[in-house]
């Protein structure tokens, strides 16, 4: 988990937790929001090149988004019990490399992973980037579900280059 940009240590990985992907929640996500035949309906994916109902690629991101919300709010949670602080995180400049290369089935338990890549200094010095990739894998062969991410991360030394900021 990312405390401050400075303690970011590139190799690092983390789970994210897990998620069982069950038959009505694969129909309902995708009739909202990717209404293809071989999410929505049995039968039809029964005739499709997967030849049985499969998860919209979209509900495993969006179940991974959950999952690092959900792990991020712990540890801040574990933090503030400590009486320590928690470090600000700002947004993510995008993605790439989202792919999908094994399809998600029914009664799949899905675990997801992160993995620090690299980080990066950017023009704003109170900051830095963290590239992310984000990695899920069910049953054998564990075949992963792969999207990479970037993350701008504090320095732990913000005030101090605020001020000399103000002060140059």
């Amino acid at each position: 988990m990312i405390v401050s940009y400075e303690d970011v240590t590139p190799g690092a990985k983390s789970s994210l937790g897990s998620h069982l992907f069950t038959r009505d929640e694969i129909v309902t996500f995708a009739k909202q929001w990717d209404p293809q035949r071989f999410h929505v309906d049995e039968e039809a994916a029964k005739h499709s090149m997967f030849g049985t109902l499969v998860a919209s690629g979209w509900h495993t991101g969006c179940v991974a988004m959950r999952l690092i919300v959900d792990s991020r709010q712990r540890f801040e949670q574990e933090r503030r019990a400590r009486g320590e602080a928690t470090p600000r995180l700002g947004v993510s400049p995008g993605m790439s490399n989202l792919r999908w290369p094994v399809p998600t089935r029914p009664g799949d338990e899905v675990h997801y992973f992160s993995e620090v890549l690299d980080k990066r200094e950017t023009k704003r010095p109170e900051w830095g980037l963290v590239h992310l990739r984000t990695t899920s894998a069910a049953r054998p062969p564990f075949r992963s579900r792969v999207g990479c991410s970037s993350a701008a991360a504090t320095r732990s030394d913000v005030r101090r280059l605020s001020a000399r900021r103000r002060a140059g």
